[in-house]
């Protein structure tokens, strides 16, 4: 038992990504007592697993210890374990490295892969939300064009250089583009007896234009620029089924295809549904207005745990990372004053926008009623993705290898990890 033996109020934040380390530095100074829980002992900036999966960046470069970030806070701890359950009645967490007592709960565990219960897809598509299957998703596409170098069989020497990725949103967008310029102009040096011409990257999205959160001109320039890198970008089209070696669309249609990238949809963690709080239809716990959860007053959800409807008729917050740590500070800020009887305030988002890197020298940014895209749009990601980065050696490092890949379009981490028998590309 984790116990705290301090008579200050314990608060304990599930969840060390933006969201939770954030809500932690919140109470920097505060006569409380911080612990972080996650399965984890590092904090990854998702925005780049893209550039991890394509051979860009290296894992320590877009991920930093977690105690890292609490070196000057006296009164904050970490406690690396997976949360397996809840005990609200006594307000305890269940770990699989022990139990931890709190006083006020902060859930930021983030989301998982949706599959929408279909499990063929679930067991043979890669998943790209963590740093395990980015890098995965970057041996897997590595070890596909090593086994085509020597594949005499045209159809199987096909498959395994046709490349999948569903949903089009910036994820999907992100990782198409990358492979793309990967396969199109990265490697065929390497290669040169491999026609890297003939790889054959498909953008899937269901609905009928990419990046449904910019205005139109914007998702229109974003296909535009996915389709002159060599992306077959499909609208209006949906997978049914995928066994790993066969793409199955609805429409009936088949393709021979050794790798799927499933981008289409998130859903909270499986363990959000222990806590014994009303969820939507995607897991997320439904809050309050003050963040809180309506049947629990101490405890608060936020990030992609949260279904939060600001307005009524509006679709819930977007769960992306800088609403994440909007609602981290309100959490902090709220816990506070339910210590010392305030009142605590409603929750007010603000957008910051939405950007997206289409490759190189391609990106679509939107704020308000300021859209840009192309070059500017471009150079914005870049800037803005680099300062959100923790560490000046990490920003000095990433910045080093976007120059190598914006120059010479090298990618340094195109690496296989060691394998076992079982493996197959």
């Amino acid at each position: 038992m984790n116990e705290k033996k301090s008579k200050r109020p314990h608060v304990v934040i599930l969840g060390a990504g933006m969201g939770g380390v954030k809500a932690a530095q919140c109470f920097a100074g505060e006569p409380v007592d911080v612990t972080v829980v996650d399965q984890n002992n590092y904090q990854f900036f998702a925005p780049l697993l893209y550039q991890l999966s394509t051979g860009i960046l290296e894992e320590s470069e877009i991920a930093l210890p977690v105690r890292q970030f609490f070196r000057s806070q006296s009164n904050a701890d970490f406690h690396l374990g997976c949360v397996t359950g809840f005990d609200t009645a006594n307000k305890t967490v269940f770990t699989d490295t022990g139990d931890i007592s709190y006083d006020y709960l902060i859930v930021a565990l983030g989301s998982t892969t949706r599959y929408f219960g279909m499990k063929d897809i679930e067991e043979h598509s890669f998943p790209m939300k963590t740093l395990s299957e980015s890098a995965a998703i970057r041996d897997h596409i590595m070890r596909c064009i090593e086994s085509a170098a020597h594949e005499t069989d045209e159809e199987k020497r096909q498959a395994l250089l046709t490349f999948i990725v569903v949903g089009g949103g910036p994820t999907g967008v992100e990782e198409a583009g990358a492979i793309a310029e990967l396969l199109h102009n990265t490697l065929p040096p390497d290669y040169p007896r491999l026609d890297l011409k003939k790889a054959d990257v498909k953008l899937i999205e269901m609905t009928d234009s990419l990046l449904m959160m910019m205005p139109m001109k914007l998702r229109e320039s974003a296909a535009k620029s996915l389709r002159k890198k060599g992306v077959d970008v499909r609208l209006n089209t949906a997978v049914s089924n995928y066994d790993g070696e066969t793409v199955t669309f609805k429409n009936g249609e088949t393709i021979k295809a050794h790798t799927l990238i499933w981008a289409s949809g998130v859903q909270a963690v499986d363990v959000c549904s222990k806590l014994g709080a009303k969820q939507a239809g995607d897991g997320r716990i439904i809050v309050g207005r003050d963040l809180s959860v309506p049947e629990l007053p101490e405890v608060y959800v936020i990030g992609d745990c949260a279904h939060f409807i600001e307005k009524s008729g509006e679709p819930p917050l977007a769960t992306i990372a800088p609403y994440a740590m909007q609602e981290a500070a309100c959490a902090a800020h709220n816990i506070m004053c339910q210590i010392e009887g305030e009142p605590q305030k409603t929750f007010v988002s603000h957008d910051l926008g939405s950007m997206a890197m289409v490759g190189r020298f391609a990106g679509v940014m939107a704020k308000g009623s300021m859209t840009m895209d192309g070059f500017f749009a471009w150079a914005a990601w870049l800037a803005v993705h680099v300062i959100r980065l923790a560490g000046w050696t990490t920003n000095f490092i990433v910045l080093y290898k976007w120059l190598l890949n914006t120059l010479f379009s090298t990618r340094p981490a195109c690496l296989t990890s060691e394998r076992d028998d079982t493996q197959t590309p």
